[in-house]
């Protein structure tokens, strides 16, 4: 049986294994703040993924602002998108909802939000 997991990447670049809400939640209001940035300078940003170790892989990007970023690979090297990049502006705590679905595997959920193409 494939085996689940959940990772973080802060604004900081550090990686976050099984994150909690409260990790969560903290990581979202250092991208909000606008005070952190990327370790390379630029604007920062976090992003939950959720995947399987042989397969199918999800992530939530959320960048300073509110811009939020959906990505579905076919596996974690993103070596094949599975869609689209779709796209969105949120408040913090939709933002945090969308992570809440995503750790819980609600990808269905996530994938009926109202995202625009990346174009």
């Amino acid at each position: 049986m494939a085996h689940a997991w959940v990772m973080l990447t802060r604004p900081d670049g550090r990686d976050v294994a099984a994150p909690s809400e409260a990790q969560m939640a903290a990581a979202l209001a250092d991208v909000y703040s606008g005070k952190t940035a990327a370790p390379d300078g630029g604007p920062g940003s976090a992003v939950l993924r959720f995947g399987y170790d042989d397969g199918l892989m999800y992530e939530v990007e959320v960048s300073t602002g509110g811009g939020v970023r959906f990505a579905e690979w076919s596996d974690r090297d993103c070596e094949i998108a599975l869609a689209g990049p779709r796209v969105m502006t949120l408040a913090q705590a939709d933002a945090l909802q969308l992570w809440r679905l995503l750790a819980q595997r609600q990808v269905a959920k996530i994938r009926n939000q109202p995202w625009q193409d990346a174009g």
